[in-house]
């Protein structure tokens, strides 16, 4: 009889507590500086594997890496790599489209290219620093920097 009390009140106490650890979704951020092609996709690769798993993901492009994000990229962002023949740049656009991924480069990014945002491919925008910090230190927060 203890036994089965025991296991039933074990089984209640997981049944209520699975729901609410299923709800609290990981925070990720992924910051990328990096001017190599495959650093940059393999970013993105864990980015979308992540959010594939359940993490809610934030991406920040600085520097050589923030050029991803112009309409006019460079071609190390926008030519195919094996094995999937996936572009920095594509893997990021199809982040950005098949889930609610927000990609900003950092504030500082556009005035140093001497660009504005409309240099920028739609949907991304410059970060705001208070914002930015705030999503970099929440709790429940992965960064991966690459």
């Amino acid at each position: 009889m203890r036994k089965t009390l025991a296991s039933l009140t074990l089984a209640a106490a997981t049944a209520i507590s699975a729901p609410v650890q299923a709800e609290e979704a990981k925070n990720l951020v992924t910051v990328v500086t990096s001017p190599d092609a495959q650093t940059q996709l393999m970013s993105m690769v864990l980015t979308m594997q992540s959010v594939q798993q359940g993490a809610k993901a934030q991406i920040l492009l600085c520097g050589p890496a923030a050029d991803m994000a112009l309409k006019d990229a460079p071609e190390s962002a926008t030519a195919p790599q094996k094995p999937k023949d996936m572009s920095p740049q594509g893997l990021m656009k199809m982040i950005m489209d098949k889930t609610d991924t927000k990609v900003e480069v950092c504030a500082i990014y556009l005035p140093n290219k001497g660009v504005d945002a409309s240099a920028l491919l739609d949907g991304v925008t410059a970060a705001k620093p208070p914002a930015m910090a705030a999503a970099l230190i929440a709790d429940n927060t992965t960064v991966l920097s690459f």
